[in-house]
């Protein structure tokens, strides 16, 4: 297993201890990392990232969240219900299953580019 992996289970039985994701939530993460990983034996140099960027509108970040793309769909909507600064972002606003099915589709680069004036909030979404 690697130490990536392995950080990334650390990450969710964090979650769990601090009350963000039931057991039922950490053991369907636990599951997607675990085929995530048994399908990358032989490492990729394809891998592709959903990398979502908030940050101020003087480009101060706010929050940084990179998610392997076998992972987006549980990923995206539990950090979406769960992390309090996603949802002070804005992202909630976003239409998850809509970027889900762009990248799907092949879509790459930027995906999403809001500019929240009220907030002074900066969210883009984008494929690497």
């Amino acid at each position: 297993m690697s130490k990536n992996i392995s950080e990334e289970r650390i990450k969710i039985l964090e979650m769990v201890e601090d009350g963000n994701i039931d057991a039922s939530e950490a053991m369907e993460l636990l599951s997607a990392l675990e085929r995530n990983s048994e399908e990358e034996i032989v490492p990729k140099k394809d891998v592709k990232w959903l990398k979502v960027r908030v940050s101020t509108m003087e480009n101060e970040s706010k929050v940084n969240v990179n998610i392997p793309l076998a992972l987006v769909d549980v990923g995206l909507k539990l950090a979406k219900t769960y992390d309090p600064k996603l949802k002070e972002s804005g992202l909630d606003k976003i239409d998850i299953e809509e970027i889900m099915e762009a990248v799907k589709n092949g879509a790459e680069g930027k995906i999403v580019d809001v500019e929240d004036e009220e907030n002074q909030t900066r969210v883009k979404v984008y494929v690497e």
